[in-house]
């Protein structure tokens, strides 16, 4: 096969410099846009071509126009057809606000965004930074920042001796449904229901409708239930190799026999309308199971390669901090870059970086940690 390289090292259009930023999930999507707002050429490589699955039914709290208008640079309440502002509570569902951060993206021209590449490496000198991917094309710029979630590559050439998030010892099962299909009169809360059920938890929270719209009756209704009783599962299907997160469970993953067992407990632990709606999600089998990782950082930086987001740092979801560590990881990363993108400046313009974030993401997923061990009963 012969090798394509795309050499970014150097940038042609008067701009300050260029990265390369391998996953568009949101973090990816928040670094890219803050990097283009400080004057760097973006290139953006993500495996999938599509809103992954794993994430539909997800929300996300403390979810603002206003914080999104920030790292956009634009009122995405006055384009959008379903406006942030409108929603009092802050949750939003992870697709929706995926959506609008993408749109950012595909609408800025110093941005390009290539889909369906696989990062396989990335390799770094003393003036760029590289990946290769699965199909042997070479990637390069002044600098590589993973963005590639859990289960990052990146982070195999930023912590090479500590490379892999470790399984925390429990599963989030995640439903999304209609307001309109749940009979029941009992009324939504505005913001995140928390509830304990023998010994699992489950989050409930009302989400702006597929429209937009928020009014009574035309919303969704998203619940996460946490389970520490399915590992045997998680191992029976891959999902869970070793110590290490692989996957996600998809409605095929799960046997007939959970389902009944799912509804059944459901029936005993969850009062109305959270039942309704887990049943309602377990009849139509449109349920997911997502085996949760944890991930302490030791370091975010290795000379002209970073890390963001969950590539950084893995929170249990109970943290609720995932969203907003990504965002100042972003923005962050991006004012770095942005002073230090020539020469031997970029390796200490990074550490920078790292001396901003570590301490403090470091601190959000150990304070999660201590709620799994207590659920889980293990130390993740």
């Amino acid at each position: 096969m012969t090798t394509a390289t795309r050499d970014m090292s150097r940038s042609g259009n008067g701009r300050q410099g260029t990265a390369v930023v391998v996953g568009a999930s949101l973090a990816g999507l928040m670094t890219g846009l803050a990097l283009s707002q400080n004057g760097i050429d973006v290139t953006m490589l993500e495996r999938s071509g599509a809103v992954p699955r794993a994430r539909r039914g997800a929300a996300l709290g403390g979810v603002s126009e206003g914080l999104l208008s920030r790292i956009t640079g634009s009122d995405l309440s006055k384009s959008s057809p379903a406006p942030l502002s409108s929603v009092a509570s802050g949750v939003q569902s992870w697709t929706a606000v995926h959506a609008r951060l993408r749109a950012a993206v595909d609408a800025d021209p110093c941005i390009e965004l290539r889909p369906h590449t696989t990062v396989r490496s990335v390799g770094q000198d003393a003036d760029s930074a590289w990946v290769i991917t699965s199909d042997g094309r070479t990637f390069r710029g002044d600098v590589v920042i993973g963005a590639d979630g859990h289960g990052s590559v990146v982070r195999g050439g930023v912590a090479p001796d500590k490379p892999d998030a470790t399984f925390a010892g429990y599963l989030i099962w995640l439903g999304l449904t209609g307001e309109s299909a749940l009979m029941t009169s009992r009324r939504l809360p505005r913001d995140v229901d928390i509830l304990t059920g023998g010994e699992d938890y489950l989050l409930g929270y009302p989400l702006p409708g597929p429209d937009g719209s928020v009014a009574p009756g035309s919303r969704q209704v998203g619940w996460a239930w946490y389970d520490a009783s399915r590992n045997d599962l998680l191992r029976e299907t891959g999902a869970v190799v070793g110590n290490v997160v692989r996957r996600s469970l998809t409605s095929a993953d799960i046997p007939e026999t959970t389902f009944r067992e799912l509804a059944d407990r459901a029936e005993d632990l969850w009062p109305s309308p959270w039942r309704e709606a887990v049943l309602d999600c377990i009849e139509r089998r449109a349920v997911i199971g997502t085996p949760i990782a944890e991930y302490v950082p030791d370091q975010l930086v290795n000379g002209r390669l970073a890390l963001v987001g969950d590539a950084a740092h893995v929170p249990t979801p109970m943290t609720g901090s995932g969203f907003s560590a990504s965002l100042h990881d972003a923005e962050a990363v991006a004012a770095a870059v942005a002073a230090g993108v020539r020469g031997p400046a970029m390796p200490q313009a990074l550490r920078g970086y790292e001396d901003e974030r570590l301490g403090s993401v470091r601190s959000m997923v150990q304070s999660g940690r201590q709620f799994s061990r207590s659920f889980a009963g293990v130390a993740a």
